[in-house]
């Protein structure tokens, strides 16, 4: 059962430029062109962007990488980024092919033991033979297979604990606290020390209230 929704109803503002998301700068357009290219349809250019970015932009963390990427297009010049920053670049390339996306976050256990906890982004796509569809583009490894292959979703992470929680809407542009985390930082090992996060309740009813 889908328990998120789009926080607005306009569909063009989920096709909006950003200065993070600015998907009008010249290299993005030029990456979102070579993807698109012998995809036909707004399905498979979707699943080709996905799959680039889950795949070809190397999540910092995990390659300790650096320097510490925000805006779309510095996620595209450094191939790197954490979850958040890969989510940024996935869609500027979606809405350079006029593929409606937005940003879905979740608050996990960075330890899946407990606290701490922190704020993990992902996106959601518009995709008119399923509806809003949700993928995690932060790159797989050991126990972590995100696919799509929709109308099933398989993302990255499940909620397993009570106080890990899905926000229930889909937002427009990324948070703010996260923008402002990633911003604030410049190397991958200072970032993972300094991860976003907001309280359970805050998450549980974000957009709703």
């Amino acid at each position: 059962m889908i328990l998120y929704k789009a926080l607005v109803l306009r569909m063009e503002d989920y096709l909006k430029v950003s200065g993070v998301i600015d998907w009008q700068h010249p290299n993005i357009r030029e990456r979102a062109e070579k993807i698109a290219v012998g995809n036909e349809t707004p399905m498979a250019i979707a699943k080709a962007c996905f799959e680039w970015v889950r795949d070809e932009i190397f999540h910092s963390c995990d390659y300790r990488m650096n320097p510490v990427t925000c805006k779309a297009s510095d996620v595209l010049q450094h191939k790197t980024g954490y979850c958040f920053a890969k989510s940024h670049l996935l869609a500027a390339l979606l809405r350079a092919n006029q593929i409606p996306a937005g940003f879905c976050y979740q608050r996990l256990s960075i330890d899946d033991k407990g606290a701490p906890y922190s704020l993990h982004g992902f996106n959601a796509i518009y995709l008119a033979e399923v509806g809003w569809y949700r993928v995690d583009a932060r790159g797989n490894k050991a126990g972590v297979n995100a696919r799509f292959i929709p109308p099933q979703e398989q993302l990255a992470y499940k909620i397993q604990l009570p106080e890990e929680a899905g926000f229930p809407v889909i937002l427009v542009e990324p948070l703010q606290i996260v923008v402002a985390a990633l911003q604030a930082q410049t190397t991958w090992d200072e970032m993972r020390h300094n991860l976003p996060d907001i309280s359970l309740k805050s998450a549980q009813s974000y957009g709703l209230l």
